[in-house]
């Protein structure tokens, strides 16, 4: 993905510290938000993995720091569950005016109970997926222990939360007192609801997940993440999550289907006037495109045509040198090849003064893991030039062409 940091301003004037994840290939066919755990920040590695799952499916996503946490300025004892909502309500705003109105909204935690809330404050919200999510904020509190009754009592403590120490006023759990998750849940006027939740949850019980969806009203989902902790620490779980996320949001939300191209041929190519040089391929029964570095005018959302070239000559070469040892028994664990293109002098060229007299150039390198004797490796490298791409590459080809009518 590719990741960029953003800035903007809450309700209250606070410059809230983000990053926009961006899928590689393409521009994103949508925008969503997502809101991290209780005292979280937009670099938790759960956060930081979920985006990059939904911007590997072509999301765009914005993940960011409540006020007071992380980058984002203003002060952590001012704020409370409905300074998260403005937050991410704010968040929306400045989607809908820099980039496209969000209609996706995820959040884990303390941050899934408020999407909820924020998700009716969004009209562009058309789904919304919540981790671990408690159907109480008040659920928190808990985490305070016995600084709870100094909160009540004297107005304010310092709590020490996963090695960092945090501001809690006594606003803060009156705050939390007014909310319920499950009467959020109950207003969300057709926006589709997805609920994941681990049976394992030892921080907020499964039974949360229950409860949030008894109280909404369908079109709602619900998703195990058997096996999975509440944080998500595990790097695939957190993938799992967000490629979920983006297949189940799919039925929800505009998402523009693959462009299909028939074709009695092997390849085919197609390009739009609006698409400059982001080609779409169809290579056999796959998928793929072809673009032009952005110096050049392009976007690069995939390989230039010689690279395509490039990647036919090195996966042929491989193919073939392992073709070849399985034959002969050799056994090479891992075959890499190498493969540049340009236009260069020919070997005793007799004009090289003459910038017309260079030719189109493969530089091919091979790495052998095995175990290999010189003879052998010397017979390998006689065994790549057989490589069918080689082969075409050197022999006399030509090229056919007549309009389709």
């Amino acid at each position: 993905m590719k990741s960029s940091k953003i800035t903007f301003t809450n309700h209250n004037g606070a410059t809230l510290s983000g990053r926009m994840d961006l899928p590689l290939e393409q521009d994103p066919h949508n925008f969503a938000i997502f809101a991290h755990c209780f005292t979280c920040t937009k670099d938790f590695s759960a956060v930081r993995n979920v985006s990059k799952a939904l911007a590997s499916q072509g999301f765009g996503v914005l993940r960011f720091d409540f006020t007071g946490l992380g980058d984002s300025e203003g002060d952590f004892a001012d704020t409370n569950f409905s300074s998260n909502v403005d937050d991410l309500v704010s968040a929306a705003t400045f989607l809908a005016k820099e980039y496209k109105a969000p209609s996706l909204l995820v959040g884990h935690s303390l941050g899934g109970a408020a999407a909820i809330f924020a998700a009716s404050e969004i009209e562009s919200i058309q789904a919304l997926a919540t981790i671990g999510a408690p159907s109480n904020p008040i659920h928190v509190k808990k985490q305070f222990g016995e600084k709870a009754e100094t909160i009540v009592e004297d107005g304010q403590a310092t709590v020490s939360l996963a090695g960092r120490d945090f501001t809690f006023k006594k606003q803060f759990l009156d705050d939390l007192e007014k909310q319920s998750c499950e009467q959020a849940a109950a207003k969300l006027d057709g926006k589709a609801l997805l609920i994941m939740h681990s049976p394992q949850d030892a921080t907020v019980s499964i039974k949360n997940a229950e409860e949030i969806y008894h109280a909404a009203k369908h079109p709602k989902s619900f998703v195990t993440l058997d096996g999975s902790e509440h944080l998500l620490i595990d790097k695939k779980n957190a993938a799992y999550v967000g490629k979920v996320v983006a297949g189940w949001a799919a039925r929800y939300i505009d998402i523009p289907l693959q462009e299909e191209i028939k074709s009695s041929h092997q390849v085919v190519a197609s390009l739009d006037d609006e698409d400059t040089f982001t080609t779409l391929l169809k290579l056999g029964n796959h998928y793929s495109k072809a673009d032009e570095p952005v110096r050049l005018g392009g976007d690069d959302y995939g390989p230039t045509p010689y690279e395509l070239v490039s990647g036919g000559l090195a996966s042929c070469t491989a193919m073939t040198l392992q073709m070849y040892a399985r034959r002969k028994g050799w056994k090479i664990r891992n075959v890499e090849v190498h493969v540049s293109y340009g236009k260069k002098h020919a070997i005793d060229c007799d004009d090289c003064e003459n910038e017309n007299a260079k030719i189109d150039t493969f530089t091919r390198e091979i790495k052998l893991i095995g175990d290999l004797n010189e003879k052998q490796v010397k017979r390998l490298l006689q065994i790549a030039d057989k490589c069918p791409v080689h082969k075409t590459l050197h022999s006399e080809t030509q090229i056919i062409t007549s309009i389709i009518e």
